[in-house]
């Protein structure tokens, strides 16, 4: 399908912002910003544009041309984040919304509209839509469509109102100036002095010797407008696959409506996603407040689910902790819109009637609700990784991400329900060489073994580098004092190392007479009737 992009351009949004925000700035307006020691003129308005009035003048020079001029310091940070907003706004006429970057931080809105057109009757009633609101609003617009980023943001600021089809897209740009390549300053000055004031001209013109001269991002940019290089955009909001919505003819702002209407949407998504054969594991909330601005709730689901009563009681746990924190409906909220992406097949399955569960499904389930209320971040689930050493086969991941597990298919070996932190040193009685353990003195306390398997051999990892893992050796007992009775020693760990990967350990599963499971290891071989070391790793439930 053939791409198309609308692009609109608000070059009064400074000004145009500041006056929505506060109705006493009276026109012509000019924000100021130091620069270089002196104060210049940031933004102006139509009206001071008007009176003569230019970005980059000196504050005190415009106050002398327009003694009626008001004036305030520019606030950078607020008008980024402002226009971000109202991007993010935006999505209620396209889902994918960025913001262009090129020229400004804030003034350039682009939204993909691939396949959106229908809905509004066509690309040019959808075009006098975005435009004729942003003008109601109180803000300057303009906006043009083109198969192209570049070709649509081209459009929007050197011939507005233009719906430019992929077929005339050359002829289109080549009469347009060399600024609507989207360059910068000093690139258009070079072309400037050159000559070169049309994109015809420097389209021709070797590629070689513009390199050499304007470096190789004009090249880019010259292939980007007429599609010869693909040019993707960056959405603000996550990028959504099936969603529905709901439009109010009075907004609404109690929390417990907005669930409620979020519940509904779940079933009609969910029949939408069932529909298709398909299920999600991340939705998302958005709720569009009538002030221009849009909340949003993201959540992850452990497991594929198109479980409309589970989805919605994970957006109810996550709204507790947003009405705690920062719930701010504003003026109203008049759409509510529940999408969901990160969607795979997900077949109808049905039970046998002497079938069980076997749980998975419900720790899914508890993972997703302790999710929603501490965050995804706060639930971990052990992953394997690639090693057979048993300090290593594991770690912690994130409980509730979209990512599947590389080693799903990893052979699972038997292991300890219980690791100890660092493997410690006990006394073992045991046949040489590879006799099963008959005895244990572990922390002062014997132990008599009575069944026992092994030995599992696990070599050295060669291709990894040399770490060291930890091994605790009890301290020497202390003689007691004359007529004092002997104490055991406190356990102190002795951080006596040892390289996993110089020696060879053989594992072994002993049990004790009061039934007791330990996973011991023997590190190294016999040597001319010299001892091995025998450590305690772990425990068998």
């Amino acid at each position: 399908m053939e791409r198309r992009f609308l692009s609109l351009f608000l070059p009064n949004w400074p000004t145009d912002y500041f006056k929505r925000r506060d109705p006493d700035l009276k026109s012509p307006l000019a924000l100021y910003e130091k620069i270089k020691g002196g104060l210049r003129l940031a933004a102006i308005d139509a009206e001071a544009a008007a009176n003569s009035l230019r970005v980059g003048q000196s504050l005190a020079d415009a106050r002398a041309l327009v003694p009626a001029l008001t004036v305030k310091e520019i606030d950078r940070p607020l008008l980024e984040a402002g226009f971000g907003d109202f991007a993010d706004w935006h999505s209620n006429t396209s889902p994918l919304v960025s913001v262009l970057t090129d020229a400004n931080p804030f003034g350039d809105l682009l939204l993909d509209i691939t396949g959106v057109p229908h809905l509004f009757d066509g690309e040019r009633a959808m075009l006098d839509m975005a435009v004729n609101r942003l003008k109601h609003l109180g803000y300057a617009a303009s906006g043009a469509i083109a198969p192209t980023i570049g070709g649509a943001w081209a459009a929007s600021h050197f011939a507005p109102g233009r719906i430019i089809s992929a077929s005339g897209l050359a002829n289109f740009m080549d009469a347009l100036p060399i600024a609507a390549l989207r360059l910068n300053a000093d690139q258009v000055a070079t072309l400037t002095q050159m000559g070169l004031t049309t994109i015809s001209q420097v389209r021709h013109r070797p590629r070689r010797r513009l390199q050499a001269i304007l470096e190789q991002s004009f090249l880019i940019r010259l292939d980007q407008a007429y599609g010869h290089i693909e040019e993707r955009m960056t959405p603000r909001l996550p990028a959504i696959e099936h969603f529905v919505e709901r439009r109010f003819f009075e907004p609404i702002s109690v929390l417990d409506d907005v669930l409620g209407i979020a519940e509904d949407l779940a079933k009609n998504l969910c029949a939408k996603l069932e529909t298709y054969g398909l299920g999600a594991q991340t939705f998302h909330l958005f709720l569009y407040r009538v002030d221009h601005k849009v909340m949003t709730l993201s959540l992850n689901a452990a497991r594929l689910t198109r479980d409309a009563s589970h989805i919605a009681s994970l957006f109810r746990h996550r709204a507790e902790k947003l009405e705690r924190e920062n719930y701010d409906p504003g003026f109203g909220i008049d759409l509510v819109r529940l999408a969901a992406s990160s969607l795979d097949k997900l077949n109808a399955s049905q039970m046998g009637a002497f079938e069980t569960e076997n749980g998975a499904e419900d720790i899914d389930r508890l993972a997703d609700r302790l999710g929603s209320r501490l965050g995804s971040g706060a639930i971990l689930k052990i992953d394997f990784v690639q090693s057979y050493l048993p300090e290593r086969a594991t770690r912690l991941t994130p409980a509730l991400t979209t990512e599947q597990s590389a080693l799903a298919d990893w052979p699972k070996q038997r292991r300890p329900m219980r690791l100890l932190p660092r493997p410690e040193l006990v006394k073992i009685n045991a046949e040489v060489p590879h006799g099963l353990p008959a005895s244990m003195i572990w922390r002062h306390q014997a132990y008599r073994l009575i069944k026992g398997a092994g030995p599992e051999r696990i070599g050295a990892e060669w291709w990894r580098s040399r770490k060291r893992l930890e091994l605790v050796e009890p301290k020497e007992t202390e003689k007691p004092e004359p007529g004092e009775k002997p104490k055991p020693p406190p356990y102190i760990p002795n951080l006596s190392l040892f390289d996993p990967s110089a020696d060879m350990r053989d594992y072994y599963l002993v049990e004790d007479e009061d039934g007791h499971r330990y996973w011991v290891f023997r590190l190294g071989f016999y040597d001319n009737h010299i001892g091995a070391n025998w450590y305690l790793h772990g425990f068998f439930p």
